[in-house]
């Protein structure tokens, strides 16, 4: 089983957005909030390569943030990507 995982920061809309889609498909998921600890922010971004936040894995694969996770989604490519992770 492949595990959801989400890092997040206190305050943002977007990273709620993200869970509550995740909590809407009955979807369990691991956070991570950046703002939490110093030095998680560092961690996120040498792995994502990215600075904002959400950033979502699904397994694996790095989906990116709530835009990216929400394209999959209105075309039909997320529960797919979910069923694998089930």
């Amino acid at each position: 089983m492949s595990e959801i995982l989400i890092y997040t920061a206190n305050l943002c809309p977007y990273c709620t957005m993200a869970k509550k889609l995740f909590d809407r498909k009955g979807v369990s998921y691991s956070e991570i909030n950046v703002d939490s600890k110093p030095g998680l922010r560092q961690e996120m971004m040498e792995k994502t390569k990215r600075r904002t936040v959400p950033q979502i894995y699904i397994g694996e694969t790095h989906v990116g943030g709530f835009d990216d996770l929400y394209a999959l989604e209105t075309k039909n490519k997320l529960d797919p990507l979910l069923t694998n992770s089930l």
